[in-house]
């Protein structure tokens, strides 16, 4: 009698049609393995098309979601140990997420995360099935961390990726009932990002100048103030405030230079 026989004179639930076929999988021969595990596949396809439905709008074509999800059912059909006790599903689930999310971290990135995170999912994908099926639940980050021995920190770093595939548009409310989007609420440039570098390079150059001369880059270039002002001030003609600036600028640059 064929599983597919079994499967129509005694009606069961998947979950229980799923058990009792991978129970006959253990005692069968090559051939009648092979046929056990395709009707164990076409039982659980209903299972692959809601996890793929969970990954849409990524970016990702629906179909190709659809034909990823049922891959990774095939490799946890094939993969899955009889003898340790755990349901199928409980290995199936993350098994079949972890192909889907291997197909996303070779074409589907919107934003590519370093090269470092991208490698740490790899692994994650390739032993959550296992930890699932160890566990009896789902890993927590410590356990995988412990598992792959790599940082806590960087598996929930790249646990926190996923966002990568498809971000949030800056068009995007800020506020469930507002109409600020997130693009609003971002920063602009900073005028002063482009004199930041100058001041630091000039702070130890100025630092070496006398007072009168400190005072006269000051008035002059922080406060604003005329020649005038400046002579008035230090008590010399403007003309000469025109020569001690000209030559304190043209020393300064010449220490940049240098330093540069």
């Amino acid at each position: 009698m064929t599983a597919s026989a079994v499967l129509t004179e005694a009606p069961e639930s998947r979950s229980e049609a799923t058990a009792r076929l991978i129970a006959d999988r253990a005692t069968a021969g090559p051939a009648r393995r092979s046929a056990i595990e395709d009707e164990i596949v076409r039982l659980n396809m209903p299972l692959a098309r809601d996890l793929s439905r969970r990954f849409r709008g990524r970016g990702i074509a629906d179909d190709d979601l659809e034909q990823v999800a049922y891959v990774g059912l095939v490799k946890a059909v094939r993969g899955f140990k009889h003898d340790q006790g755990s349901e199928f599903i409980s290995f199936a689930v993350p098994t079949i997420r972890g192909e889907i999310r291997r197909h996303f971290r070779d074409l589907g990135w919107t934003v590519r995360p370093p090269r470092s995170i991208q490698e740490t999912q790899q692994k994650i994908a390739g032993c959550e099935g296992e930890l699932y099926q160890q566990l009896g639940r789902a890993p927590r980050p410590s356990e995988i961390a412990a598992h792959l021995g790599l940082e806590l920190e960087q598996v929930i770093d790249a646990l926190g990726a996923n966002g990568c595939f498809a971000p949030a548009s800056l068009d995007t409310p800020s506020m469930a009932d507002g109409e600020e989007t997130v693009g609003a609420r971002l920063g602009g440039i900073d005028p002063e990002f482009d004199l930041a570098e100058a001041r630091a390079t000039l702070a130890p150059l100025l630092a070496k100048l006398s007072r009168r001369e400190q005072l006269i880059v000051e008035m002059r270039f922080f406060r604003g103030c005329t020649q005038a002002e400046i002579g008035e001030e230090i008590g010399v003609s403007q003309m000469h405030v025109s020569r001690l600036l000209a030559r304190l600028v043209a020393r300064l640059r010449a220490e940049l230079t240098v330093a540069a």
